[in-house]
């Protein structure tokens, strides 16, 4: 059951969502990092991941999202900055010239 696409991707639209109720790049990770395992369940990359690990095909799976979903939170903080970070000011406009 857990190396169907579509589980995934309603995992990634749930966490998608629960990111919208609770701002702050968390679980946005989460859902990048689920919805790329669906991807590539739904393509057929990853099949073969299922089929060779055997009985541990879903932790397998499960560890994957979770490093995934590592990489995605840390370009999402690397392009969005830190939260509480103060906001990129600037002295002069462009039209001022």
């Amino acid at each position: 059951m857990w190396s169907i696409w579509w589980i995934w991707m309603l995992g990634a639209v749930a966490l998608a969502v629960l990111e919208l109720l609770a701002p702050g790049y968390l679980f946005l990770g989460f859902a990048i990092g689920v919805g790329l395992v669906g991807l590539g369940l739904m393509t057929g990359i990853l099949g073969a991941l299922t089929n060779m690990a055997g009985a541990y095909g879903f932790a397998a799976l499960l560890l994957l999202a979770a490093a995934l979903s590592l990489g995605a939170w840390m370009a999402l903080r690397a392009v969005f900055g830190a939260p509480g970070q103060a906001p990129q000011t600037f002295e002069r406009d462009v039209n001022d010239d």
